[in-house]
């Protein structure tokens, strides 16, 4: 296969996930981006590279955004927003963070393929990617 037949099926792929997004829900996430004092974006494997490119392009746009784990990020109070990039929804790891950005006050937005997940429970907005993944119950759809 080359290039273009390879981009085919990206296009293909991202024509058939991005209508399927909740608008509204998009819309609760901006407001939530645009309100933060400190935004603090998490994610762990590819999510967590994904992730990473959102926080700079949210630096790039003139907000306070960090990665968390990196040895400059502050620590989150009542001010922030947790932005968990995960497809499970349920990486330990991640979870805990949520539970702390939570008891602090803090403000969660995930982005995830699983609305049913241990961070969607305790999530202010939940933005759910509809695409299949051995990680989630969706796996066969």
């Amino acid at each position: 296969m080359n290039n273009q037949e390879y981009a085919k099926i990206i296009l293909s792929e991202l024509n058939q996930t991005l209508p399927t997004i909740d608008i509204e829900k998009s819309n609760q996430f901006v407001d939530l981006l645009l309100n933060a004092k400190e935004i603090f974006c998490a994610g762990a494997g590819r999510s967590g590279f994904a992730v990473r490119g959102f926080a700079m392009r949210m630096m790039h746009m003139g907000l306070n955004s960090y990665v968390v784990g990196e040895t400059c990020t502050p620590n989150i109070d009542e001010t922030g927003l947790l932005v968990v990039c995960s497809g499970s929804g349920s990486t330990k790891s991640l979870v805990n963070h949520a539970q702390k950005a939570k008891e602090v006050g803090a403000k969660v937005a995930l982005i995830t393929i699983d609305p049913e997940s241990p961070i969607a429970k305790m999530a202010d907005v939940v933005i759910e990617i509809s695409a299949p993944s051995p990680k989630s119950a969706k796996a066969g759809e």
